[in-house]
């Protein structure tokens, strides 16, 4: 069995025993016409990880704190799907070049306080951002939550991540990427405030 089966296995045992709050069940797996129909909406194709999670686990509402977003249909709960999120943030980020969204960031879990998990779709490793836009600047608001998805389920399922309580580890650190990404100056190195978490 390969890594990945390995922790597929193990989120899918996790997701069975925990709700995050607002979900009442785990919603079912979505199928490949519904994948399909989300990577043309985007333009570009998911991680195959985390296209697995929603093939294999559900459609959202499991992993940390809120839990994954749906991939394109909104729940009753009136949250947004991962997909209508990531093109309402390049819309927005197009019509305010202060605040622009990286193009191949999808959004896969909202954290509270307009903070966002999101995967980098355009790395190999697919790297977990957090997006923490409260110091109020685009240019202090990314952060590299995980090098990989895997890394960031594994944290979830061993109960290691930032967000934990008795979490010990490096908390996430500036993504250096974003402004490559976004064709921003670049901000001096060490000019970058804390995250607020």
């Amino acid at each position: 069995m390969s890594e990945n089966e390995q922790l597929l296995e193990r989120v899918a045992a996790k997701a069975r025993n925990t709700r995050p709050w607002g979900w009442a069940s785990l919603p079912e797996p979505v199928d490949g016409a519904t994948t399909a129909r989300a990577e043309a909406a985007l333009g570009f194709p998911l991680p195959a990880l985390l296209a697995e999670l929603y093939l294999r686990i559900g459609d959202g509402g499991f992993g940390p704190e809120y839990g994954l977003l749906p991939l394109l249909d909104s729940p009753p709960s009136g949250e947004p799907a991962a997909v209508a999120q990531y093109l309402a943030n390049r819309d927005s980020g197009a019509k305010d070049p202060d605040w622009p969204w990286p193009e191949g960031v999808l959004p896969i879990s909202h954290w509270g306080c307009a903070m966002y998990a999101c995967v980098d779709c355009r790395s190999p490793q697919a790297t977990v951002l957090l997006f923490e836009p409260n110091a109020g600047d685009a240019d202090h608001a990314w952060y590299v939550d995980a090098p990989s998805l895997a890394d960031w389920l594994r944290a979830w399922t061993e109960g290691t991540g930032w967000y934990e309580e008795a979490h010990e580890g490096p908390e996430p650190t500036p993504w250096d990427d974003f402004p490559i990404r976004t064709g921003r100056p670049s901000t001096p190195t060490g000019a970058s405030p804390a995250p607020a978490f």
